[in-house]
């Protein structure tokens, strides 16, 4: 499978939302359904394309997506028939191309993920217990 990359636009938000709630969905399935469709499209309008750069993995549609802001990855999701194909590999060279330090919150649950970052340079640096939210890692990556 081969796919480039490029800056994505507000009218390429309703596939990212879309992608974002397949993988979600697939890795973290008690939490399905949190969010409707609807509402994951205007949060990726309203406040994931204001507030981020968002690029895409593209093949001949959207495959997989990273948005990042100073210092901070808020969204890197990859359709699951994608994973293992180097677009998140791909996707998160370019905010680290981009910044000399970053962090990133991921799910203890998710192991795939915690691993994924994990691999690529990325240090545990806190780990909440839940008490306010979904038990969450904090992770940390510095260029060297």
């Amino acid at each position: 499978m081969s796919f480039s990359l490029r800056r994505l636009n507000l009218e390429e938000m309703d596939r990212a939302a879309i992608i974002l709630r397949t993988a979600f969905d697939e890795r973290l399935p008690w939490l399905a359904g949190l969010h409707t469709p609807a509402e994951d499209r205007a949060y990726f309008r309203e406040r994931v394309f204001s507030e981020c750069e968002v690029w895409g993995a593209v093949d001949e549609e959207l495959v997989g997506f990273i948005a990042f802001r100073t210092d901070w990855i808020d969204q890197l999701y990859v359709l699951p028939s994608w994973h293992g194909q180097g677009a998140g590999d791909a996707l998160l060279e370019v905010a680290k191309g981009a910044a000399s330090s970053l962090q990133l919150w991921t799910f203890q649950k998710n192991t795939p993920a915690r691993r994924f970052y994990e691999k690529r340079g990325f240090v545990l640096v806190n780990a909440t217990d839940g008490s306010d939210n979904e038990e969450h890692s904090l992770y940390r990556w510095s260029r060297r």
